[in-house]
């Protein structure tokens, strides 16, 4: 679902801010929300969330406040009404850790990290 501003907000380059959204939500268990960019405020204004995707757990009962960070030069103006992001809800499995001693099980791909798996 879209996420509108009920807000007007100047975004200077460079700079994080919240911006209102009014919504306040009650997830139950087993469930959070993801807030993610829009791709069009991305492309034509270089608008984004430097925490996407958020995530918003069901314990949160305060208002939803986006976080948008501006990474163009020029100074954007969000408008009431405007859409400013975008919220996925989704199911999510809760686990717990169990500390053990000894080795991992073998993978093919080992410990390799970034970019080890090729392209």
């Amino acid at each position: 679902m879209d996420l509108c501003a009920v807000e007007d907000a100047q975004l200077l380059p460079g700079i994080a801010r919240t911006v209102a959204t009014g919504l306040t939500i009650e997830l139950p268990p087993g469930y959070e929300a993801q807030i993610r960019p829009r791709s069009g405020l991305a492309l034509k204004h270089a608008i984004t969330l430097p925490n996407a995707p958020a995530t918003i757990d069901p314990g949160y009962r305060g208002e939803i406040r986006v976080i948008l960070l501006n990474l163009g030069k020029e100074s954007y103006l969000v408008h009431r009404g405007d859409r400013i992001a975008q919220m996925v809800i989704a199911r999510y499995e809760a686990v717990e850790w169990e500390e053990e001693e000894g080795a991992l099980a073998d993978s093919s791909r080992g410990a390799g990290g970034f970019g080890s798996s090729g392209r």
